[in-house]
């Protein structure tokens, strides 16, 4: 059966292309936005995540449209089964050299990928948490991360540089973006999800805002990652912060705030040209 039946999407997807604090030679990052929206179907335009209960053959025709647009194989575009975990996977030749089904193993419950091969697209399916893109060019190291409350108080940021420094990158060299999240505004959070942070040895001061008229916490993550990763040895001036936010800009980027869990995903991924 030719993959080409499959291909429905017409025009090629729209990408928000991440900036890093300098042109990086060679890297490529982005986020996928949704594309041509209708408001009734919490999936519509481009998901690329197949297990927030998306129809199957959709997954696939998006995933094999970026392939088509990146000029990359299908099983170049490498992503996690994210459940909010710290665990960092390494996609390297060994990996690579696994079947399916061990592949599939490898990235259950995996939050973060490291990689330096070229032409691998790795990335993360992120619907509000904050998805994270890290190089060392001189090392030819790459990195994406999910981040949601539960990632940046286990400091998932940290994890991930940790292992690009195993992989033979040095925190003082490495770059960051940020890309579409919720922001601060959006995202009121419960008393239970502040302790979290303060027992986590967070800057509350610095994260943490209250709203006078509800009373209610309305937490920065974007703010939370960016001392995650200074205090893994990222210089201030090397971390870029995205300036959308994904629930205010919901017919643009998926969020679950807005339109429930049961919805798509933004892929932010990375890669190092061929």
């Amino acid at each position: 059966m030719e993959w080409a039946i499959f291909l429905t999407f017409v025009i090629m997807m729209e990408l928000e292309c991440l900036d890093f604090s300098r042109p990086l030679a060679g890297v490529v990052a982005f986020s996928t936005t949704r594309g041509k929206v209708d408001r009734h179907n919490a999936y519509s335009g481009v998901n690329l995540c197949d297990y927030v209960g998306d129809d199957a053959l959709r997954v696939l025709d998006a995933r094999l449209t970026l392939a088509m647009q990146l000029a990359v194989d299908l099983d170049d575009i490498v992503m996690p089964r994210q459940t909010h975990s710290c665990r960092v996977a390494v996609i390297d030749e060994a990996y690579r050299s696994l079947d399916i089904d061990r592949q599939e193993a490898a990235l259950e419950g995996v939050d973060a990928l490291v990689t330096s091969l070229h032409g691998v697209v790795i990335g993360v399916n992120t619907a509000d948490c904050v998805p994270i893109v890290l190089a060392d060019p001189e090392a030819g190291v790459i990195a994406a991360a999910h981040a949601g409350w539960r990632g940046t108080v286990g400091r998932i940021a940290e994890a991930v540089v940790k292992e690009m420094c195993r992989q033979g990158a040095r925190a003082d060299r490495i770059v960051a973006a940020m890309g579409p999240s919720i922001c601060q505004y959006c995202f009121e959070v419960g008393d239970e999800v502040v302790e979290a942070f303060r027992q986590a040895d967070f800057d509350l001061d610095a994260i943490v805002k209250r709203n006078a008229a509800t009373g209610k916490a309305h937490i920065d993550l974007r703010a939370a990652n960016r001392l995650v990763l200074m205090a893994a040895g990222l210089a201030g001036d090397n971390i870029v912060t995205s300036r959308h936010c994904s629930r205010c800009e919901a017919d643009r980027f998926f969020s679950a705030r807005r339109l429930g869990t049961s919805s798509g995903r933004t892929f932010t991924a990375i890669y190092r040209k061929k």
